[in-house]
């Protein structure tokens, strides 16, 4: 990230944005070098988890 990016923020500020950058990168990075298995027999269609609720044969639970 550029120093004059933002030259409104205070130097703390830019310090954090560019701190986080890196370790956005890291965990980047860290994914690709470990990618998640692969979920064998598991349900199809949306990440339940994401939306949170479940539905099976039509009905919906919300945890």
């Amino acid at each position: 990230m550029s120093d004059d990016a933002n030259p409104d923020l205070p130097e703390a500020a830019r310090r954090a944005l560019a701190e986080a950058e890196e370790r956005r990168r890291a965990a980047e990075a860290a994914d690709a070098a470990n990618p998640r298995p692969v979920e064998l027999g598991g349900r199809k269609g949306p990440e339940p988890v994401r939306y949170g609720d479940w539905e099976k044969k039509g009905i919906a639970i919300d945890f």
